[in-house]
């Protein structure tokens, strides 16, 4: 911007950047311990639950420490988990694993299937009737940063032009400040790496890993759902040396009867560069054990997200001058059990607590250390700790990882004297001519689909004229690396085709064409691109997609 812009203050006792299940929480619990406090939630996405994907599988213990009454209070929990399915897929077959020889993390006893998308947005009305205020449709775009502590957010300017000049809509950001800052943006949050790199987070700990998770919401035939079936995969689409597997859960509410949640998580340390996780989901979906359910059947919805699964190991230090990392901006999500909807509404609460604690004694923009204390003896941390081995031994591959982690859970218990390291996914990748391409079937509009009709579903918009969110930081890498070593895996590694190369029309001169109005959000390219030179930055407060039930 050519000229600096006066910007409106506002003061808060407590800002939260984020409206997902840990934001959400923490000022719950805030507002239920003091309720004369001041909390402030933003929220990037149109609205509470816009932005929010997941399977999912919610285990409700945290929520019911949150809300001991939330079945009375209407919360939209209706299906139980009646039956677990566990298989091992082939191209053409599938066997069943037997309940007594799965370790225990991956019971759903107690559990039930959600929409986390509909739970945040009741969890936004429960939070605004305490008296939270709650203002979707505002990034937290920058720090504010004043001798070495943390004293807020800006949010992000409104109307800024492709060509970073003012528009005619034009709005400037405001300064919003608090005593302490909890930041819950998710998964590979853009100010949770800032805070990293700033206060050295990082340090002594591994580093994080990530997987893509894809999913697609369907309502099938009658005959074909049975209520409270949870379905995991693993194999076939996916070769033995690539982590990941499938899910199918099929839930119901009063409104939405047959409903199913399918989709495929695939680690993002995988190697090949020809291959594209998008067209893996759309592969599981022919398999024959998998057709069937399928018949007679609508896709209603598509997203996709990064999900972190370093573990215990992988954890930054949480606390900085200020504030505080909670749910997946910190890496709390329990990957042995393939989820995090407990462990996020869990860390918001200790950090809540933690941040009321100190409030009471008088203190203000210090280090949270009650907060990293509460975790420690917490029930979060032993679940942690028992899986804290998990993607270490999954990363050796499917059959032997497979077999370790049983041993170190079924025998050791989770308790074994060693704990493993990680490797970053983008480091990970190989040259392109140690793979062949992968022949991916076309799609036929009935079962499989296209990216791009895809995206539609999604909902995604976001306006042209203004910056590009996605930002190289050397632009010459595009074609002179990642084209010429890793044939430009972008542009499989994206599941919503943001990424092309395009040639002039003598089929000569390539350049990299960057569709940023498809951006799902999901930050894939972030983490995976092999010399870390893309950088996700929000777009304008609002954007991007807005998943219906999601």
């Amino acid at each position: 911007m050519a000229a600096e812009v006066a910007r409106e203050s506002m003061e808060f006792d407590v800002v939260i950047v984020g409206g997902g299940p840990s934001g959400l929480s923490a000022a719950i619990r805030l507002k239920q311990l003091v309720p004369e406090l001041s909390v402030c939630v933003i929220e990037k996405g149109g609205e509470i639950g816009a932005h929010i994907l997941s399977g999912a599988v919610m285990d409700p213990r945290a929520l019911s420490e949150l809300f001991p009454d939330w079945q009375s209070r209407g919360a939209p929990i209706d299906t139980p988990v009646t039956e677990d399915r566990f298989l091992f897929l082939t191209e053409r077959g599938s066997l069943r694993i037997p309940t007594a020889l799965l370790p225990q993390c991956f019971a759903n006893d107690g559990c039930y299937i959600v929409s986390l998308g509909e739970v945040c947005k009741w969890l936004g009305k429960e939070a605004e009737q305490l008296g939270v205020e709650i203002y979707p449709g505002f990034v937290g775009a920058e720090l504010l940063l004043e001798d070495g502590v943390v004293k807020g957010v800006l949010t992000g300017d409104m109307g800024v032009k492709k060509d970073g000049t003012r528009g005619p809509n034009f709005q400037p950001g405001m300064a919003l400040r608090a005593k302490y800052t909890l930041f819950a943006e998710g998964c590979r949050g853009h100010l949770g790496k800032r805070l990293e790199a700033i206060f050295d987070l990082r340090a002594g700990a591994q580093p994080q890993v990530y997987g893509l998770g894809l999913k697609e919401l369907w309502r099938i035939e009658p005959t074909q759902h049975v209520k409270g079936l949870v379905m995991h995969t693993v194999g076939w689409p996916l070769d033995a040396h690539t982590y990941g597997g499938g899910f199918c859960y099929h839930y119901a509410s009063p409104d939405r009867p047959n409903l199913v949640s399918f989709g495929l998580v695939v680690g993002l340390g995988y190697r090949n560069p020809y291959l594209s996780p998008y067209e893996e989901m759309q592969r599981l979906k022919t398999h024959p054990l998998l057709v069937p359910m399928f018949k007679g059947g609508e896709r209603l919805a598509y997203g996709a997200r990064a999900l972190v699964a370093g573990g215990l190991p992988a954890l930054p230090r949480l606390i900085f001058p200020g504030g505080a990392l909670i749910g997946d901006d910190a890496g709390f999500l329990v990957a042995a059990r393939i989820k995090g909807s407990h462990a996020a509404i869990k860390s918001g609460m200790l950090a809540a607590e933690a941040i009321a604690e100190a409030l009471a004694q008088g203190r203000a923009h210090d280090e949270l250390t009650g907060y990293c204390e509460r975790f420690r003896a917490s029930w979060l941390y032993d679940e942690l700790y028992r899986a804290r081995n998990f993607k270490p031994l999954l990363n050796r591959g499917l059959y032997p990882g497979a077999l370790l982690f049983a041993f170190d859970q079924l025998v050791l218990r989770g308790k074994a004297p060693w704990t493993l390291s990680l490797t970053p996914d983008h480091v990970k990748l190989e040259p392109a001519s140690k793979h062949r391409p992968i022949d991916y079937p076309k799609p036929d509009g009935i079962l499989t689909f296209d990216r791009l009709s895809s995206v539609y579903l999604s909902n995604t918009h976001h306006s042209e004229d203004q910056p590009c969110h996605l930002h190289l930081k050397n632009p010459a890498l595009a074609l002179e690396i990642n084209l010429a070593r890793f044939a430009s895996p972008e542009q499989r590694y994206c599941p919503a085709g943001v990424y092309e190369i395009v040639y002039d029309s003598g089929g000569e001169n390539p350049r990299l064409q960057i569709n940023a109005q498809n951006c799902l959000h999901c930050k894939t390219c972030d983490i995976k691109d092999p010399l870390q030179n893309i950088d996700w930055q929000p777009p304008q407060g609002g954007e991007g997609p807005i998943y219906m039930n999601m």
